[in-house]
């Protein structure tokens, strides 16, 4: 099977399709709809006052819009939009730039904010309290700070690993919202909008089977509906019957519950290997030979969702559902 397919992240490839698959306002959004209710309030309170955004932290797993609702907040905010990530930036003088190009009122979306140096985030808090940031120019006895007033912006980050952002950096944040995996309802209303914009023809029933796969995940809806419509193109007419779109999820080794290869390595390792746990994560990293990291942020809040796997303070343990799964493959 490839692995890609349950890749929450963004594959190179996909960056220009899923931009065309992204809803453009709250109103078209699908989901997630405390977060939006809030979101909307926020908005229309800031635009009637004529004042900035408070601040806005996202965080929730991978692939669940936490972009899509950075662009929707500037696209309602109707001002630009300037993105980033923590890892992109390494260097003071690299936020420097990006602060004070900003247009005033704008957004700076700052992708996996946990992953910021300690440095890049003391920059950061006079840019949010006060708008303002000191640079030293020169060296030795000559060196003297500068104060810049920075134009007024709004920013907006994203994390996979809210406990990997500093309290300090999280303080400052007016307004955050956890994203969490949509229902299966939701996941197929969001199917069935992608289908339409790809042009795809499809039976509903085949559309529910896919979305029954996803994870709860839209990203990786999108990338099953592309990957069974080339399916479909070469094996049929195009069109995706329920029968055609079973045939291919067997052929991508795509298991009915949307477990991958990896989780049923992870379930049966703890089950197995260690009598069902319980057992650490990097006892459990070496032992199915992937690290804690990917472990953490991309398999296990998905296992933990769907009571698979419990996290305790020894370790993580395999529960009866997750045994269920084991002892139904073995049939």
């Amino acid at each position: 099977m490839d692995r890609d397919i349950f890749s929450p992240i963004v594959l190179p490839d996909e960056r220009l399709i899923e931009s065309s698959l992204r809803p453009r306002t709250l109103e078209e959004f699908i989901g997630q709809e405390r977060v939006k209710a809030q979101l909307e309030i926020f908005l229309k309170a800031s635009l009637k006052r004529g004042d900035t955004l408070d601040h806005i932290l996202l965080y929730g797993p991978p692939g669940l819009g936490k972009t899509t609702l950075a662009y929707i907040i500037a696209s309602e905010l109707k001002v630009p939009i300037q993105v980033t990530s923590g890892p992109a930036i390494e260097k003071a003088g690299e936020l420097v730039a990006i602060l004070t190009s900003l247009e005033d009122g704008s957004v700076l979306f700052i992708d996996e904010i946990h992953r910021l140096g300690k440095p890049i985030e003391e920059i950061l808090y006079p840019a949010m309290e006060e708008r303002e940031i000191d640079i030293v120019i020169g060296k030795g006895t000559g060196a003297r700070a500068i104060r810049i007033r920075l134009p007024r912006f709004t920013l907006v980050g994203a994390t996979t690993r809210f406990g990997l952002v500093s309290p300090p950096l999280r303080d400052r944040f007016g307004i955050i919202e956890r994203l969490d995996y949509y229902s299966p309802e939701e996941i197929l209303k969001i199917a069935e909008r992608s289908a339409k914009i790809l042009n795809v023809r499809y039976e509903i029933d085949a559309l529910r089977e896919i979305s029954n796969r996803s994870r709860g995940t839209p990203r990786i809806v999108n990338r099953l509906i592309k990957r069974v419509r080339d399916y479909a193109e070469v094996k049929g007419d195009g069109f995706i019957s329920r029968s055609l779109a079973l045939e291919a999820l067997k052929l991508f080794e795509i298991e009915e519950h949307g477990l991958d290869r990896e989780d049923l390595r992870i379930l049966e390792t703890i089950a197995y290997k260690f009598g069902g746990g319980p057992v650490g994560i990097e006892t459990l990293s070496s032992a199915i030979g992937e690290s804690g990291e990917t472990i953490e942020e991309i398999y296990e809040p998905y296992l933990i969702k769907m009571g698979y796997i419990e996290k305790t303070p020894r370790g993580r343990v395999i529960t009866q559902n997750g045994l269920k799964i084991l002892k139904a493959r073995e049939r």
